[in-house]
């Protein structure tokens, strides 16, 4: 397979001529840098290697080519990042970059000329192509996973191994392939077979994996100044000033940092990413600073218990074991709350999905997508999801979204995302796996069935505070009250 390319268009033959070399001196080795002045003949080139089978990773075009130009690109390859080139103090090519990047319609821009390359020009080409590299090429396998391709377990591990940066190859039992691997293991005992070096473990629990892979499951022990439970954004920011203030710091997370916005494909509205981030990069960044600072983390253990012993909270894991602390911050985060629909149930982790599951969207290419949810959650979910599977459903049950309004825009532009206000999801239909749809138009009073390929469950959360001890004091939901009242 030849390198990925790295596409450059400009009508200005200087301009093309010094951004393809430039480009060729720093990333020429592992990517093949194409030139073409005519968007036309790019888009045919462009067409013709996709259609080849060929990976195109970037495409850096001036903004004269046209929004719909770039929309054309991401059409031919799915996977392709975007990046506009604008000349400098061209007012009317500002406002023409800054609304295609507000659609979905490009991810980024470049001004020209870009003054030392190092500067301005690499750091944003490095990192369009990093993130094009994260999920288009194949990484290599750190663990090896043999189970039910739709069993809950198998797409529970799938998802855990990539939300903590685990590179991993997952196999059907019934496949040639994965029926090789567990012969050549001796391994006939339960699955998933998880597979590591010369090491099989057989349908482990998640700390039992994160043990065989080495990780800190026990904490140092002794007294802390601050026990965080939970690494989400509001657990990792903690950590990050605790640690940096001095305080010796323990984050305990039970499955992987980042909590829900850690399973979020990309995140436009957080300070200090321009260009965007996902959500398990962001927590894998802020996870890596609080360690810097000396903050230390116990991945894939549940804390069960908390209990005041004098002026010291005791604080119980999974296992048995507790650990002290001066200050606790509970930052359990909130549980997805679950949809009462008939037959749901039984296909949940078989095309049925809570979540956004940003690590099924590949495997639907081409197939029927349906979302149930109006909020941010569901927006992200569906603009990532048209990426790849050939229509995707918004279900709404209410009359008006209650999303972002980058978000809204950005649908909206996306030719293959469907939005139904007023329409309920009233069944689904599969044996093994998800099959149809069943839903109801509020409006109309009618009732429809369609073919799916996957569904994704995104109404809500409740908060994750059940496993507090009583003086804790909450509200009916269950959120936890804070103030100086309490």
């Amino acid at each position: 397979m030849p390198e990925p390319i790295l596409f450059v268009v400009d009508d200005d033959p200087a301009t093309l001529e010094a951004l393809a070399a430039v480009l060729e001196r720093r990333f020429g080795a592992d990517y093949r840098i194409l030139a073409d002045a005519s968007p036309a003949s790019a888009l045919s080139r462009i067409e013709q290697a996709c259609e080849r089978g060929e990976k195109v990773a970037l495409v850096v075009a001036s903004e004269t080519s046209g929004p719909d130009w770039f929309v054309r690109v991401r059409e031919l390859c799915s996977g392709a990042g975007r990046c506009m080139l604008v000349g400098y103090a061209d007012a009317r090519a500002y406002a023409v970059s800054r609304r295609a990047i507000a659609l979905g319609q490009a991810e980024t821009f470049l001004l020209k000329p870009w003054g030392h390359p190092e500067e301005r020009l690499y750091p944003v080409v490095s990192e369009m192509l990093a993130s094009w590299a994260r999920t288009a090429l194949p990484q290599p396998a750190i663990l090896r996973i043999v189970g039910e391709r739709w069993s809950s377990r198998f797409i529970e591990l799938r998802d855990l191994a990539a939300r903590n940066s685990i590179a991993g190859e997952f196999l059907a039992h019934d496949s040639a392939e994965g029926q090789r691997l567990l012969h050549e293991m001796g391994h006939t005992g339960r699955l998933p077979a998880v597979i590591f070096r010369n090491q099989v473990l057989s349908d482990p629990k998640n700390a039992e994996i994160a043990e065989m892979l080495g990780g800190h499951i026990e904490p140092e022990g002794g007294l802390y100044d601050l026990v965080i439970v939970g690494a989400g954004p509001a657990g990792l920011a903690a950590a990050v000033y605790g640690a940096s203030d001095g305080l010796r710091t323990l984050v305990v997370e039970s499955k992987a940092p980042g909590g829900q916005a850690g399973t979020t494909s990309m995140i436009r509205n957080y300070l200090g990413f321009p260009r965007g981030i996902s959500g398990a990069e962001l927590a894998s960044r802020a996870q890596e600073q609080a360690i810097s600072l000396g903050a230390e983390f116990v991945i894939t253990r549940e804390v069960t218990g908390l209990a005041l012993d004098g002026d010291e909270w005791s604080v119980a894991l999974a296992g048995g074991s507790a650990v002290r602390a001066r200050t606790v911050l509970v930052g359990t985060g909130v549980s997805y709350n679950r949809l009462e629909v008939d037959g749901l149930d039984a296909l949940v982790g078989k095309g049925v999905f809570y979540g956004p599951a940003t690590m099924e969207a590949p495997a639907l290419a081409g197939q029927d997508v349906f979302l149930v949810g109006a909020g941010n959650s569901a927006g992200q979910a569906a603009v990532h999801l048209a990426r790849y599977a050939a229509t995707v459903t918004l279900l709404v049950r209410g009359a008006s979204l209650s999303m972002s309004d980058y978000l809204v825009k950005q649908m909206g532009r996306t030719d293959n995302i469907r939005i139904r206000l007023q329409t309920a999801l009233v069944r689904v239909h599969g044996q093994r796996r998800l099959e149809a749809v069943e839903v109801r138009d509020k409006m109309k009073e009618t009732s429809e069935r369609m073919r799916a390929g996957a569904l994704f469950v995104l109404i809500g959360a409740g908060p994750h505070t059940a496993w507090l001890p009583k003086m804790v004091q909450r509200d009916p939901q269950g959120y936890v009250l804070t103030g100086p009242n309490v």
